[in-house]
């Protein structure tokens, strides 16, 4: 093992799901440090996801999710998610499942309006970009933000609107992103949020 003990490749994959000889040359590249070990092995499932990226996601599943506030109250919040893969093995699959329901649950509990960066339209684009730089002249501003200033901006409504790019509400210092990377890596399929619905009685 190289001085790699069972236990820290036992502990590394309960903590990322990645194989035993991935685990193990992960620690072995971070010379036996854990959260190195697991940076370099969420790096390597981004480098997987890009590869997989072109291809075709025909199978997957539609999960739901219903919030309730107490055990005598029906729900009044919940979300519908579509994902899909590239088989109907992985879409059958306990961990795929796993995964759609927890994107269901952030859907419910985060709130967010697009599934990523390509899906908003330019024409909102255009009118957060336009709203920044009023904003910024009514609080103040020394002359008009300049560019740099606005899309810097621009980058938080970004993640305060896409899905993909809000902070797992589980693990904040996490985006959603990360737990579909991991999920290609770990399966070794293409995966995709194709669409998201969510409902609350009392937001109309």
């Amino acid at each position: 093992m190289g001085g790699i003990s069972v236990e820290q490749i036992r502990e590394l994959r309960e903590a990322t799901g990645a194989g035993m000889m991935d685990c193990r040359r992960a620690l072995e590249e971070a010379g036996g440090d854990l959260q190195e070990a697991i940076d370099i092995l969420r790096k390597k499932g981004f480098d997987q996801a890009a590869k997989r990226a072109g291809r075709e996601t025909g199978n997957g599943v539609v999960e739901a999710y219903l919030h309730r506030t107490s055990e005598d109250y029906p729900p009044q919040m919940g979300a519908l998610v579509e994902l899909n893969c590239e088989t109907d093995f992985v879409a059958k699959g306990p961990e795929f499942r796993r995964l759609a329901r927890e994107l269901a649950m952030h859907v419910t509990a985060a709130n967010p309006r697009y599934v990523s960066r390509e899906d908003v339209p330019s024409e909102v684009v255009d009118e957060e970009r336009a709203q920044l730089r009023r904003r910024a002249e009514q609080n103040g501003g020394n002359g008009v933000p300049t560019q740099e200033e606005v899309e810097g901006q621009l980058q938080v409504f970004f993640k305060e609107t896409c899905l993909l790019e809000q902070p797992y509400f589980r693990e904040p210092e996490r985006v959603v992103n990360d737990l579909v990377v991991e999920a290609i890596s770990r399966l070794q399929e293409n995966i995709t949020v194709r669409r998201f619905s969510r409902f609350s009685i009392k937001e109309g």
